[in-house]
């Protein structure tokens, strides 16, 4: 039997570290703060979103057996300790005696069952959360605080992603009762914050939860408001109607107008979010792998991330950033070549004036930016691209799922578990919801054979492969890893940014 077990003294010295204090008396909250966000998730269910934006948010609503702070260490959450059982076929976790949901359903060991069943069911296959959650076979009851997790592989990076997103324990009676189009609007967890209401396209309010198990919050108040717009943000950040602006609003070239107000500040911290133009790979001249690499080649990647980041991010070669577990270090990107370009386009029987549509976030300022200078470098070569910007939601839940994109579209992905697997696999594996175009059985089987690897050396050379592989097919022109940049007012103690955007304010307060 091989443990890897929590005990309580650990969990408290931890998590106190971590900016949670446990069991301690409930204090008086007071103070509002207010967040600007970038994007309204449309739903609050766990697991019917993958989005960062959700995350922001939620991490305040919901726990997760595990938790995962801005340290990026993971300690216990609703899981008070946990061990791996029969070779690591089983993870037995202890939970939490005494802690409610906002409704005052008790958690317990139904509640930790039933968020499983329900993500690993029918109502679960209909969201994007599912398939990160394949290696859970079932979860049993032992008791009333004691749970099994049966594993039908090993899953090297399940413990992380028990901290978040589809893996927030929901409760059974009010879902069963309310229904569960009305828990998408009214979400109920067991978070440091409650929910109080919800206008959509307008802000979402929540309330201190006195009784979190935590500790009772220092604020009373959260309202994040849905702002889009970069320079509205930083307007209402200036003008005090707003505390904090949360990644990715706050472009590169608005950050002056930030730091040059002695009321504010930037809070900037590398982190997991990486952007890309990937490639159509099924329709027009961008099926050829050879137009796909003199698109590659055309582009200067180095000169747009020094001369549009400034600083505040870095070049990649794969889809992942340098924190990444399976970023290899030696990968070499296709460099800058605009007469190799040429070539490439001539053999591929691509004749000067070409034209492309490049989908990109019409909020996303910087990659506005971006995107503009890429379709010069392409002009220069001879191909004429033309941008076509989107709502967020409309692009991602509409036009990429759907295999309706132009020729190349923007794809900016979290990878919050900081673990490559999470990217590639929903980015390569075909039938995912990120990869409408490319079915490459010897991807599949790449992507697959890493997944039940206890050796984390062995792993990390397949996802190194991986990376590899998808580099020499040339699915996507890799672009850069960007900080996560917060735009806050010094009014705001306590605030520690978070890489992945999953900031917890329990302990913030607003003077």
């Amino acid at each position: 039997m091989k443990k890897i077990k929590w005990g309580l003294t650990t969990a408290f010295t931890v998590l106190a570290l971590s900016g949670v204090t446990i069991n301690a008396a409930p204090a008086l909250a007071a103070g509002k703060m207010t967040i600007a966000s970038p994007q309204d998730p449309g739903s609050w269910d766990p697991i019917d979103t993958f989005l960062v934006a959700w995350a922001a948010v939620s991490t305040n609503i919901f726990d997760g057996l595990t938790y995962r702070g801005p340290d990026l260490k993971l300690v216990p959450g609703l899981a008070e300790s946990w061990e791996e059982l029969d070779q690591g076929k089983r993870i037995r976790f202890k939970l939490r005696h005494n802690v409610k949901f906002h409704d005052g359903e008790p958690f317990n060991a139904e509640s930790v069952k039933f968020t499983f069943d329900r993500l690993l069911g029918e109502q679960g296959a209909k969201g994007p959360q599912r398939s990160n959650y394949t290696a859970i076979e079932s979860v049993d009851i032992i008791d009333d605080y004691t749970v099994d997790m049966k594993l039908k592989a090993p899953d090297p990076v399940l413990l992380t992603k028990l901290a978040g997103y589809g893996a927030m324990i929901v409760p059974p009676k009010y879902i069963k009762e309310k229904g569960e189009d009305y828990f998408n609007l009214n979400p109920v967890g067991t978070g440091a914050f409650k929910f109080v209401s919800y206008s959509p396209k307008v802000n979402i309010k929540l309330a201190a939860n006195s009784d979190y198990w935590g500790g009772a919050p220092k604020l009373s108040e959260l309202e994040y408001r849905f702002i889009s717009e970069p320079a509205t943000a930083v307007a209402e950040l200036q003008a005090g109607r707003v505390d904090l602006v949360i990644p990715p609003i706050i472009p590169i070239g608005m950050l002056p107008v930030i730091q040059n107000d002695s009321k504010l500040e930037i809070a900037s911290v590398p982190g997991p979010t990486v952007d890309a133009l990937r490639f159509n790979t099924r329709d027009g001249i961008t099926a050829d792998p050879r137009v796909r690499k003199a698109i590659i080649m055309a582009v200067d990647r180095a000169t747009i991330v020094k001369s549009i980041l400034v600083g505040q991010g870095a070049e990649i070669t794969s889809f992942q950033s340098a924190l990444s577990f399976g970023f290899d270090p030696d990968l070499k990107a296709l460099p800058y070549n605009p007469e190799g370009a040429k070539k490439l386009l001539a053999e591929a029987g691509v004749k000067p004036g070409a034209a492309i549509q490049i989908d990109i976030r019409g909020n996303d300022a910087t990659m506005n930016e971006v995107a503009q200078v890429i379709a010069s470098y392409l002009q220069m070569v001879g191909i004429t691209a033309t941008l076509k910007p989107y709502e967020t939601n409309v692009l991602l839940n509409d036009i990429i799922p759907q295999g309706k994109t132009g020729a190349m579209f923007q794809q900016k992905w979290g990878g919050w578990t900081f673990d490559y697997d999470n990217t590639a696999y929903s980015m390569y594996h075909s039938g995912e919801k990120w990869n409408p175009y490319e079915k490459d059985a010897a991807l599949d089987k790449l992507l697959e054979s890493q997944r039940p690897l206890t050796d984390r050396a062995e792993r990390e050379k397949i996802l190194k492969d991986i990376g590899k592989y998808v580099s020499d097919k040339a699915l996507e022109l890799p672009l850069y890893n960007s900080n996560a940049i917060y735009g806050i007012s010094k009014r705001v103690k306590g605030f520690v940014p978070a890489p992945d955007t999953r900031i917890k304010l329990n302990e913030v307060t607003v003077e």
